[in-house]
């Protein structure tokens, strides 16, 4: 079947999946009727390996009372996939980011709601200018879905031209932004006013609207198909291990992944030797041949393993101005294979580890590190487990990941080599997060008392005395057998 049809089938099929009417229907259960989007700006990049939304939308109060909730509806599978959300008023950045959470309005309804929660309830008819940007991490699919090993990749993208909404929305268009000017196929809309068609297309990006006044829930299904020559590297696992160590002045991190290529499966065997010679000219190629971790200054003694052992197919450069480690798997990693692998490395204490005024102890490192690819990384999964000495207390945390992420956080009792009652562990766990996040915060204050500071010390001075006494006795015992004197 050539490209065309198969764009053709997949955007028939998205149109069954939506509403049958560009104008849906509205849900039993819907927010009150309270605001209006005076004007909406949609800007979505395809660029990396997952959808990043930025929606600027002035809304006003219609109502007679002072409002502090805005809705803005997903489908229960897109916020199985959402991620990354943060909203913040455009036009007062000291207001920081607003409160979200997800609620279901309709339990018969497949369409969930973002909930923002205003600072400051905003007046009857009045007006304010909110900043919405959230990720969806596994949103394409490969068009066509299996490709040679040479062959050029290409992704679509299927959404709609207007944004759903709960509301009515007086004007709005969407901005599509590609990675490349390479896009074969796309949705045409008929246009308005002196614009016969849209999308309009300048370089990289398409835009479709403006669009007149649309009612709340409108849709108009569009999808588009464009080149993406590079891996879709998708992790969904991260175990992110820091531990901290006083005694030794060190702080230790492991980082564990199971990595997946989320690209185009690939129609034949894997040619060896065909890649072989094809890296002479060092193509663009939709294979993952490397991963780079920028690291922090000072760090040390970096490792990468996997499951056969150690893998020597790296490099790590460290200077005063910069430490990165490169690494290459055992083999190029195509769409549909998976490669789990392991790196850690050590660092000083004093780059992350201080003293509070009043005697404590503050942990300040990235929650998320990871690789940095011109093309993007996605994690659905990430578990950042920070050990602390043994006998802390009075552990508390902040982070500058959006709270919408963390999913749990808690503290638990980590038993390790030489623990007597075992070292106090945080563990936060976090869903669908990009490399966007990456050297975002985490900070880990917490106690450390003076016994506690001292048990692992005399633990060790106490086994090595009952060792050398034990020794002592043994040794001034006589176990030699008496001759009988006859």
């Amino acid at each position: 079947m050539k490209t065309s049809a198969v764009f053709s089938a997949a955007l028939s099929l998205v149109a069954l999946v939506s509403p049958s009417a560009a104008k849906s229907t509205t849900a039993l259960l819907t927010p009150p009727q309270v605001f209006k989007n005076a004007n909406l700006v949609h800007v979505i990049s395809v660029e990396k390996n997952y959808v990043k939304e930025n929606v600027n939308v002035l809304i006003e109060n219609v109502s007679k009372e002072p409002q502090d909730e805005y809705y803005l509806p997903f489908t229960a599978d897109q916020v199985s996939r959402l991620g990354g959300v943060e909203v913040k008023d455009r036009k007062d950045a000291s207001a920081g980011p607003f409160s979200t959470q997800t609620v279901e309005l309709d339990p018969e309804s497949d369409t969930l709601y973002l909930r923002i929660q205003l600072p400051t309830p905003l007046k009857a008819g009045a007006q304010q200018t909110l900043g919405i940007t959230y990720y969806f991490l596994d949103a394409y699919k490969p068009l066509p879905a299996s490709i040679k090993q040479d062959d050029v990749q290409f992704l679509a993208y299927s959404f709609s031209a207007y944004l759903p909404s709960a509301y009515t929305t007086l004007k709005q268009k969407t901005e599509v932004k590609f990675p490349s000017s390479t896009i074969p196929d796309y949705t045409r809309l008929p246009g308005s006013g002196d614009v016969k068609e849209f999308p309009q297309k300048q370089g990289t990006k398409l835009t479709y609207g403006p669009f007149t006044e649309q009612p709340a829930a409108a849709l108009e299904p569009v999808q588009v198909r464009f080149e993406f020559n590079k891996p879709v590297t998708h992790i969904s696992e991260l175990e992110r291990d820091i531990e901290v160590s006083h005694w030794g002045g060190n702080v230790a991190f492991e980082e564990r992944y199971t990595l997946y290529h989320h690209g185009a499966n690939l129609s034949s065997l894997f040619n060896r030797v065909k890649w072989t010679q094809a890296n002479y000219y060092n193509p663009t190629t939709h294979a993952l041949k490397e991963l780079k971790f920028p690291l922090r200054v000072g760090s040390a003694d970096p490792y990468y393993t996997d499951v056969i052992g150690n893998v020597s197919t790296s490099r790590f450069r460290s200077n005063k101005r910069e430490a990165l480690l490169e690494i290459k798997p055992r083999y190029p990693i195509f769409g549909g294979w998976k490669y789990p692998f392991t790196i850690g490395w050590n660092s000083d204490a004093k780059n992350f580890v201080r003293t509070t005024a009043s005697g404590g102890y503050v942990l300040n490192v990235p929650f998320l590190e990871g690789p940095k690819q011109v093309e993007g990384v996605e994690y659905e999964n990430v578990r950042v487990r920070v050990v602390l000495p043994e006998g802390a207390e009075n552990v508390k945390y902040h982070t500058t990941i959006p709270e919408l992420s963390i999913t749990d956080a808690r503290v638990v009792i980590h038993q390790t080599f030489l623990d007597t009652i075992g070292r106090t562990a945080l563990i936060i766990k976090a869903r669908n997060l990009v490399d966007d996040f990456r050297e975002r915060e985490l900070v880990v204050s917490y106690d450390l008392p003076l016994a506690a500071r001292l048990r692992k010390p005399l633990l060790v001075f106490g086994s090595a005395l009952v060792v050398f006494v034990s020794t002592w006795v043994l040794g001034s015992l006589d176990f030699s057998f008496s001759s009988k004197r006859k």
